[in-house]
């Protein structure tokens, strides 16, 4: 009986060890990949949208919460 938790702990540890390695090698090559392509494919930077007027927001908000406080 030992011996079999024996063999079920060597291959729990192995299991997990595996496991952990192909993740590890995983996050290694995403970040490897990210870092590439971003080099040969940058970001365009858009430009940034003009905000409308505080109060035209705020009246906008108003009006929505009275039309659902009438329905």
């Amino acid at each position: 009986m030992n011996h079999i938790l024996e063999q079920g702990l060597i291959l729990m540890v192995l299991g997990m060890g595996v496991v952990f390695a192909f993740l590890s090698l995983l996050v290694i090559i995403m970040n490897l990949s990210s870092k590439i392509i971003l080099r040969f494919f940058p970001e365009k930077e858009e430009p940034v949208p003009q905000q409308a007027d505080a109060s035209a927001e705020i009246a906008a908000a108003i009006a929505a919460v009275t039309y659902h406080t009438r329905h």
